[in-house]
């Protein structure tokens, strides 16, 4: 398996990273300067990621300042953090001046309290409201999620003055493939897709050519429903309200790609028991994150062990058992894991309910069920061919059609029943089918050997 801590970083070309490598062992800061100028943002924020605090640091005050803030909003959390914990109150707020207000709002939120409070007042009054008003919801909504860079048009204007109020900003903002339209009150009313105005007689009303069935995104909606709804509805932008149907501001589809990624993250991390999203992250932090999971599967294993040992005197007659014995566990683990992904994947994407459990868990069973007789033909020949004993292949064929249908079982059930009690099944799930599988492996194969050995 491929190590989660390895994999982050494979956007970069390795010769750029080298390059930077060895400008840093020669002591060149133009060489670095003139490397990360030549580069985009996003790329620089993964050579730092790459580099151990140290360097990362050096290379830091070596970016050139108009750029710094796109490099922080391309970092990840906790990089960024560690970042801003170097920088005083009014480079903060130089390096978040141009930056849109839900990348500013989340380079901020990073910051103690205190520190937030002193780069706010720093700032001018209009960018403060701005901020204060996506800061007000929690970063995982779509609240937190919008920026307020929106062109709002009223519904009794033709297309013709709108088309002029265009021409006159000069510039639109990215990724924008319509115009909210709302009432006096700054009403919800509709959308008005550019194309609308290309292929419309420009003395129409933006009324009569505005979409009024598009649903805007409601402020609270968490994160991972806006990104679903993007997906579903393939959104390239989609307006935010309040609760009483007010324009807020949008989100766009380059804030949703970051959502899916980071919620994919994590979800990796967490089945591998890794907290931390910083190669580079502080060896004790990391040491006592990890060392709590350790803990919990080395007290799994002893329940595991526990079981074997109550046959002892079993393995001892043929031991045969204690050679063939991992075989069982493992394809066990190996055929609950793989319900357990479909089952994690599904509960993620809302795609599990009541209506469906029974199928699916009936479509499982059987297939686990068939794939525990294909091997148990396969690993019974290989015993008796290996120990030329015909019990022995019985014993560990019908231990094995047991395992790998309650390891399915166990894959299935176990993040139905860890979602219902508030626990990420992502977080939790490995660690129990890896003690249900070792257990009911165990406990088959060796206790069909006891009885097969006590009838002969």
């Amino acid at each position: 398996m491929t190590d989660p801590e390895t994999t982050s970083q494979d956007t970069i070309e390795q010769p750029t990273l080298e390059q930077l490598r060895e400008a840093l062992d020669n002591e060149d800061p133009a060489a670095i300067r003139e490397l990360l100028a030549n580069i985009h943002a996003s790329e620089v924020a993964d050579l730092l990621e790459s580099l151990p605090n140290q360097d990362r640091q050096r290379v830091w005050w070596l970016i050139d300042p108009d750029s710094a803030g796109d490099v922080l909003a391309h970092a990840q959390e906790s990089v960024r953090v560690s970042l801003l914990e170097l920088m005083q109150p009014q480079e903060v707020v130089e390096a978040t001046r141009s930056l849109d207000t839900d990348d500013a709002a989340d380079i901020l939120q990073d910051l103690p309290e205190a520190l937030i409070e002193s780069v706010l007042l720093a700032m001018d009054e209009q960018n403060r409201q701005r901020l204060a008003s996506v800061m007000s919801y929690p970063e995982d909504t779509a609240g937190g999620l919008m920026d307020l860079d929106v062109i709002p048009i009223r519904a009794d204007v033709t297309l013709d003055v709108v088309n002029r109020f265009l021409r006159r900003r000069s510039e639109i903002p990215d990724n924008t493939d319509s115009l909210v339209v709302v009432d006096r009150d700054n009403r919800f009313l509709g959308v008005l897709p550019l194309t609308a105005m290309f292929l419309n007689d420009s003395e129409r009303t933006v009324g009569e050519c505005m979409n009024t069935s598009a649903e805007p995104l409601p402020a609270t909606l968490p994160a991972a429903e806006v990104a679903k709804k993007f997906e579903q509805r393939d959104f390239v932008s989609a307006p935010v309200v309040d609760e009483e149907n007010h324009l807020l501001g949008r989100i766009t589809i380059d804030d949703v790609v970051d959502v899916i990624q980071e919620e994919a993250e994590q979800t990796f991390r967490r089945m591998a028991g890794i907290e931390e999203n910083d190669l580079f992250a502080p060896i004790w932090s990391s040491t006592r994150r990890r060392a709590v999971w350790l803990g919990i599967n080395i007290i799994t294993a002893f329940v595991a062990a526990a079981v074997i040992g109550r046959f002892e005197a079993t393995i001892q007659q043929l031991v045969a058992l204690a050679v063939l014995m991992p075989i069982v566990a493992s394809m066990g683990g190996v055929a609950g894991n793989q319900t357990l992904t479909i089952m994690v994947r599904g509960l993620a994407l809302g795609q599990i309910g009541k209506s469906n459990i029974q199928p699916l868990l009936r479509k499982e069973l059987i297939i686990s069920f068939l794939n525990g007789l294909l091997w148990a033909l396969v690993v019974g020949v290989i015993a008796y061919l290996w120990f030329g004993n015909h019990l022995v292949s019985l014993v560990i064929g019908a231990a094995m059609v047991i395992t790998l249908a309650s390891g399915a079982l166990a894959g299935a059930l176990i993040p139905l029943l860890l979602k219902r009690i508030g626990v990420d099944p992502a977080i939790a799930g490995g660690v129990l089918l890896t003690t249900v599988t070792d257990v009911v492996g165990f406990l088959s194969f060796l206790g069909l050997a006891a009885i097969v050995l006590a009838l002969v």
